[in-house]
């Protein structure tokens, strides 16, 4: 796209900019954005975004010290105290197939209140366990790994030393849930065992990311994968340790999303700019693969109200990118960007395709509360499973997405090192009429082969 060509774009940037108030950068709208609850840059002891959320939200019934029923199945490991943390089971009181209360591939479409209706009823059993003690934990926690091996629901008993207590928890990696508890007695009494899990758990000299991919090619969902690498399922037998919830959502999304990079950067170059699209939740997305060597973005826009911006007068948009080579420092913007970049490479590779890659995400004031990064994966996965909209140019490729989001593209440009690079850099094919090889495409000046752009208000 040429500078004359977005002439037409900053009209709306100019209208836009007078709807919107300015934020100065590190206000606590700013701050929220990066933050999503999880590092407290503000400084307070808790989140008070989630905390207002637990002020509001109580489970439907009340609990008693002993309850029966089938869990999805469902496991948590915490975070807090670590190295030693809490291990248990999640067990609503209900029987019967309750499968889908911990299968988000399943949510997409559902609404919010879809999904807190899965999630407020499962009740948190705690036992305490040093994160390196897997197999000598004792009776509680063998059966908390037990249960995260299985498939299918599994019928359970749990006793707590009192009653469940509290409200929803809530987090932007890891699913809702309900009251917790320490856990005094839990028992099983049905199960199936995953066999193919079981196989990796008893092969003790198998690393841990060679079980999970395998695992992963042989059909296992990610939410399974998940749950099992948490309680220390997969790995050199001495080096297995219990990984906390929220990290091994992550490490699994980050595994399987490197291994499959390292087939997609070797397949051929797509030959147009495609565009797919998806809405829910009020989060509007646009994902555009462009005709050229891997490179890849994910750019979030909070709108005022919506819940990682419920402070602020304007909009935060955020962003972080790599290009050829996986970024090698974390990225500020959070789980969700090894989420979404697993979720374009299971489409590039399925087609044994190569692309750059720009998501961009609108995330509007009817997002009110965090549900965990499955909702970025899985809705990224449900829009490049559609028939994309292709185009010629890059300039065309992005005039459409700009019909589809409020945010002028000059103000998501202004974010990104990916379109930047790609609209004002100048590149070996500029000259020789070819494709640069990949070691010499051009690098956003001044950010490097990764970046990122944080607290921006527009």
């Amino acid at each position: 796209m040429a500078h004359a060509d977005l002439s037409q774009l900053r009209a709306k940037e100019s209208e836009f900019s007078e709807m919107n108030g300015q934020v100065a950068g590190g206000s606590m709208a700013a701050l929220c954005s990066v933050c999503k609850g999880s590092r407290l840059l503000c400084g307070k002891d808790r989140c008070p975004v989630v905390t207002r959320y637990h002020a509001h939200l109580k489970a439907s019934v009340r609990f008693s010290e002993n309850i029966a029923g089938s869990s999805p199945p469902s496991v948590f490991v915490g975070r807090a105290g670590y190295p030693k943390v809490y291990v248990g089971p999640m067990v609503p009181p209900v029987m019967g197939d309750t499968s889908i209360m911990d299968m988000p591939e399943l949510w997409v479409g559902k609404s919010i209140d879809d999904i807190l209706g899965y999630r407020m009823n499962l009740i948190r059993g705690m036992t305490a366990v040093d994160i390196h003690n897997v197999e000598n934990g004792g009776r509680l926690v063998d059966r908390t790994r037990e249960l995260a091996m299985g498939h299918g629901t599994a019928d359970t008993e749990a006793e707590f030393h009192r009653k469940p207590m509290g409200r929803l928890t809530f987090d932007d990696n890891t699913q809702p849930f309900g009251p917790s508890a320490p856990l005094k007695t839990f028992d099983i009494n049905s199960i199936k065992i995953d066999q193919r899990i079981d196989k990796a758990y008893s092969d003790t000299d198998l690393k841990a990311a060679e079980a999970v991919i395998n695992l992963y090619g042989n059909g296992i969902m990610l939410s399974r994968l998940q749950r099992a690498f948490s309680v220390g399922a997969f790995g050199i037998g001495q080096n297995r340790k219990f990984v906390p919830t929220r990290w091994s959502i992550t490490a699994i999304d980050d595994t399987l999303g490197k291994n499959l990079l390292l087939r997609t950067r070797d397949a051929p170059i797509i030959t147009d700019f495609e565009v797919y699209e998806t809405e829910s939740l009020d989060n509007r997305w646009a994902v555009l693969m462009m005709p050229c060597t891997w490179r890849y973005e994910l750019i979030e826009a909070w709108y005022p109200r919506s819940v990682w911006n419920p402070y602020g007068q304007g909009i935060e948009i955020i962003s972080d990118w790599e290009f050829y080579k996986p970024r090698t420092t974390y990225a500020r913007i959070g789980g969700c960007y090894y989420s979404a970049r697993l979720a374009v490479n299971e489409n590039l590779t399925a087609r044994n395709r190569q692309a750059g890659v720009v998501i961009f995400r609108e995330a509007h004031a009817g997002y009110i509360m965090p549900v965990g990064v499955w909702n970025v994966r899985e809705n990224v996965r449900d829009a490049v499973k559609k028939v994309p909209k292709r185009f010629a140019t890059l300039s065309e490729a992005l005039a459409y997405i700009q019909t589809k989001m409020d945010i002028p593209m000059t103000r998501w440009i202004r974010t990104s090192g990916i379109l930047k690079d790609m609209l004002y850099q100048r590149r070996i094919e500029d000259f020789l009429g070819g494709r640069a090889e990949p070691d010499t495409e051009a690098r956003d000046e001044g950010h490097g082969s990764e970046g990122q752009h944080s607290m921006q208000p527009i």
